[in-house]
């Protein structure tokens, strides 16, 4: 009998250290199909060479009359975005955490485009309380919202608590995202049929699957990867979106911007900026697809569909086991749920 429990240890040990070895690769792997697809696609080049595809009369059309709503819209992509639709004559509401910051962009834009039709309205979408306050006030404008550009977004390196008591990069990724979706439905609705959502997410999402761990509280944390999980759980939220809303009138859209040298990546991975330095796509370009979704009939369009580059892209990538993931999207919206 004694000699016996040694060897049941040992197959133990075996069978964990095969396990870890197998999720190991995995992951290696993911990075490894990611970081050289990135580098074939996301890169400046890869736009330049994508933008050969592109017709020039997609962004040519007019938006005049139509109300739309941009998230983190001071600066980066989501500047460039809000520039993009007010010179194409729409009244522009721009949410920005900071007043000072959010009120130089709102200048600049009108200043630059003659639309004086911008507006700024202040919200830290880190907060579920902030986000009930800004869209409380703004449905007592009773205006149709014809399109929602959810964009504000943060890498944060460090675990970060919120004062609400939740993770940050979840908190404004996820939760922020979900709350101001979900709470701008009403006004979403009143411009059916041409009412869109979109989502700006992230190709790191590919080397990560889906998880109901939102706030990474199960092993050592990792900003880059909770990251990658959040842009993850945006594109299965959109699919989810377009299947529950989908007699409402509203489409929904994920995008990827590529890699853009924006200052929120110049901040949050200085490494990687520096290292690409000359390389990077610039705010307008990482923000042409969102311009693009917003101006073109919703008939070329699939919602709960993941575009890059004006065209759909594939959510996950070869060999990576994400796809059997996005099972768990009905969990996660239950969870979501709980918080608001």
């Amino acid at each position: 009998m004694q000699s016996s429990a040694p060897k049941a240890t040992l197959r133990i040990h075996i069978r964990i250290s095969l396990q870890s070895l197998a999720m190991f690769l995995l992951k290696a792997w993911r990075s490894t199909a990611f970081g050289a697809y990135g580098y074939l696609n996301f890169t400046k080049s890869g736009f330049l060479e994508h933008s050969k595809n592109f017709n020039p009369e997609d962004m040519a059309r007019r938006i005049d009359g139509k109300n739309c709503v941009v998230t983190g819209a001071n600066s980066g992509i989501g500047y460039a975005t809000a520039h993009g639709l007010a010179s194409r004559g729409a009244t522009v509401y721009m949410v920005c955490r900071n007043k000072g910051r959010g009120e130089d962009a709102v200048s600049k834009i009108k200043s630059s485009t003659n639309n004086q039709n911008v507006h700024l309205e202040v919200c830290d979408l880190s907060s579920v309380h902030d986000i009930k306050s800004f869209t409380s006030r703004f449905k007592e404008k009773d205006i149709p919202v014809h399109v929602l550009v959810n964009n504000a977004g943060l890498l944060e390196n460090t675990r970060v608590t919120t004062s609400e008591g939740y993770e940050m990069n979840f908190a404004v990724n996820v939760l922020g995202t979900y709350s101001m979706t979900e709470l701008m439905l009403p006004l979403l609705e009143k411009s059916q049929p041409d009412a869109r959502v979109i989502t700006v997410a992230s190709g790191g999402m590919y080397t990560a699957p889906l998880t109901t761990d939102l706030q990474f509280t199960s092993g050592k944390f990792s900003g880059v990867e909770q990251y990658a999980r959040n842009k993850r759980v945006q594109v299965a939220l959109t699919e989810k979106w377009a299947e529950k809303y989908g007699d409402k009138g509203i489409g929904f859209y994920v995008m990827h911007p590529g890699w853009a040298a924006t200052p929120g990546v110049a901040t949050s991975l200085p490494s990687f900026s520096k290292s690409f330095e000359g390389k990077l796509r610039t705010s307008e370009e990482g923000a042409d697809t969102v311009i693009w979704l917003a101006l073109q009939p919703k008939e070329k369009l699939v919602s709960g569909g993941f575009y890059f580059d004006r065209a759909e892209a594939p959510k996950h990538l070869p060999l990576c086991a994400t796809k059997s993931s996005h099972a768990a999207i009905d969990s996660i919206v239950d969870t979501l749920n709980s918080f608001m």
